[in-house]
């Protein structure tokens, strides 16, 4: 494994906090074994706390194999440092707790990766009434940086921010008054509204670099290509099935480590320290859809967000992701 990652091993201090959601499975448990096992403090934000262990477990049995096979770049400490926090992003109440509880604790927060998602999914309404893709890919995510930005603020140079989307943006359209759907179950267009909230994570990092300019805090987007994880756990339709074993046998979908590797080297790469606002893929910037990177339409979605979360912020959390300090 160590000779075939596509992203530098370097050495972390263990005071740079990671937090990464859905860290216990597929590419967020390689995001978060690698940021640990380069030395950095990562927070696995899961909503189950068994298989966050379970996976911390492996985790830590996968560094010693690493340390065994003589990969150069990892850290000294035997021990990964990894912590659970229960995060459920289908409940605004849920990561409203997270962050205060994170707050309590007094640590600063150096990078959070929004990685956690659902994709291809039957219609479902999250705890809040809401189209679940749209809350757990996007809305909660939204909201958890909004509350959070205020420590990565304050926790000195090169602080980032990385949104897992998806090449399936390019295939999301745009209308801000249909953003949570509101027609029947059986007619629910399901890769349309995936691919709507992978457009708005693109359009989110766009805006946010704006926003952020010459502050201590990046903004990037990434599509970690065709992977082969529990993002299709919901995928039960006939054909699709059969499309994604076809995949797996034609040998078309990527390994998790690959489809990791660019999030990754986001996260840890010191040669990545203020590059923000950009869409990448394979560890390299690439153009996202003409949509994504439209000013205007950047910032209808930026105000129409903001009614759906508007009452879990506080004022100075709102004037913080405008930008104020």
């Amino acid at each position: 494994m160590g000779s075939s990652v596509s992203f530098p091993i370097t050495q972390i201090p263990r005071d740079r906090i990671f937090i990464v959601t859905g860290a216990n499975t597929g590419i967020g448990y390689e995001l978060a074994k690698w940021c640990a096992m380069m030395g950095g403090t990562v927070i696995l934000a899961c909503r189950s706390e068994d298989r966050a262990r379970k996976a911390m477990e492996t985790m830590q049995e996968d560094f010693e194999k690493e340390r065994a096979k003589g990969t150069t770049g990892l850290t000294e400490n035997p021990t990964l440092a990894l912590e659970f926090m229960k995060l459920d992003l289908a409940s605004f109440e849920s990561v409203v707790n997270f962050c205060d509880e994170f707050k309590k604790s007094g640590r600063k927060l150096h990078v959070l990766v929004c990685n956690a998602g659902l994709g291809f999914a039957a219609y479902k309404q999250s705890a809040d009434g809401l189209e679940m893709m749209l809350q757990v890919n996007y809305l909660s995510h939204f909201l958890m940086i909004a509350k959070l930005l205020p420590i990565m603020r304050q926790s000195g140079p090169d602080c980032r921010i990385i949104l897992t989307s998806s090449a399936y943006h390019h295939r999301g359209t745009f209308d801000v008054a249909t953003m949570n759907y509101t027609g029947t179950a059986n007619n629910f267009p399901d890769l349309n509204y995936y691919g709507r909230s992978k457009l708005y994570q693109v359009m989110q990092a766009y805006a946010m670099t704006t926003r952020l300019k010459g502050s201590n805090v990046t903004v990037n987007s990434l599509h970690p290509g065709f992977v082969d994880s529990e993002l299709f756990r919901e995928a039960d339709k006939g054909i699709f099935k059969c499309c994604l074993g076809c995949f797996r046998c034609c040998g078309i979908m990527v390994t998790t480590l690959k489809g990791a590797s660019t999030s990754i080297d986001l996260a840890t790469n010191p040669k990545r320290a203020g590059m923000s606002g950009h869409y990448w893929t394979d560890c390299k910037i690439k153009t996202s859809s003409s949509t994504s990177r439209d000013e205007q339409k950047q910032e209808a979605l930026w105000k129409a967000t903001f009614p759906f979360i508007q009452k879990y912020l506080t004022e100075s959390e709102i004037s913080g992701m405008e930008g104020d300090t």
